[in-house]
């Protein structure tokens, strides 16, 4: 398996550029109690450079949505009597693919038997790039045979960001087989259902099977509630952007676990919070621009 040790290059950004050149990345999720894991994944889609972020999330939150971030735009769905999207939203939901350049799924959604035919309807027909995460991929858990189709069915990369335990869920395994073969496992996994796994953890692990690649930053202070969301509308931005999956994955392992070790630096670890991080991914993308942040 080749090992990558150096990062891709990165978007362009054409002096002629518009809005519509930077992707337009629709995100789905939340749900009542779970407002801010969305709202955290629009503003890493934002700091990643998307033109257009749009957060898809329950009627009974959007309020709370709306307010945390004017940046983003947003479209209520129909929500069961808990919260969690329901069901009919597939109607709006199902021509996401010819609206957006790219969809995630997954940041404060329910494990419902609803939640878990949109995730299967979406990681089966979506054919732009999908990043799955959170509720997503537990909802693949629960649907398996959903994985064993995709090769099939898709039509673009899909692109999986489980923490250990999510991972170990996926494969059925205890979480400590996961955290002591972790790059053979995601790279098996990934070379088995054809799409980009990332493995999150310390030296968190990118992978499509063929070609691997172990990220160096990041610090013990991420190890707190929000932070994969953020990570997961970053992904999505740099999808949105035209790069590959692998790339685009890799380079947002990268941003992010820059964007903490920056972070820290004023905060500490143990005083760094999610909300903290899109802030520094600005100052993240200026040292691998090669700029100095001021």
């Amino acid at each position: 398996m080749k090992r990558i040790e150096q990062l891709p290059p990165l978007p362009d950004r054409s002096q002629n550029s518009h809005k519509g050149s930077f992707g337009s990345v629709f995100l789905i999720g939340g749900s009542r109690g779970m407002s801010g894991a969305m709202a955290l994944a629009g503003m890493g889609a934002l700091r990643g450079g998307a033109g257009l972020v749009t957060l898809a999330v329950p009627m009974g939150i959007l309020s709370t949505i709306t307010a945390l971030e004017p940046s983003y735009l947003t479209k209520p769905l129909p929500e069961d009597k808990h919260g969690c999207i329901s069901l009919v939203a597939w109607s709006a939901l199902h021509d996401a693919d010819k609206r957006f350049d790219v969809v995630a799924i997954g940041p404060g959604l329910c494990r419902t038997d609803d939640s878990q035919e949109l995730t299967a309807r979406l990681f089966e027909r979506c054919s732009v790039p999908l990043v799955v995460d959170a509720d997503g991929l537990n909802n693949l858990t629960d649907r398996k045979t959903v994985l064993s189709t995709h090769p099939k069915s898709a039509s673009a990369a899909r692109v999986l960001t489980p923490h250990p335990g999510e991972f170990a869920r996926l494969l059925d395994v205890p979480v400590s087989e996961v955290q002591a073969n972790r790059e053979q496992l995601a790279a098996a996994f990934a070379a088995k259902h054809q799409l980009i796994v990332v493995l999150k953890g310390h030296g968190t692990i990118i992978t499509d099977g063929e070609q691997i690649a172990v990220n160096p930053t990041g610090n013990p202070g991420m190890a707190t509630g929000g932070m994969g969301d953020v990570l997961t509308g970053l992904i999505a931005a740099l999808l949105g952007q035209g790069m590959a999956a692998f790339d685009a994955a890799h380079l947002g392992v990268y941003l992010h676990g820059l964007a903490a070790d920056i972070a820290v630096q004023e905060f500490s670890q143990p005083g760094l919070i999610a909300s903290d991080l899109p802030l520094y991914i600005g100052p993240a993308w200026q040292t691998v621009l090669g700029q100095t942040p001021e």
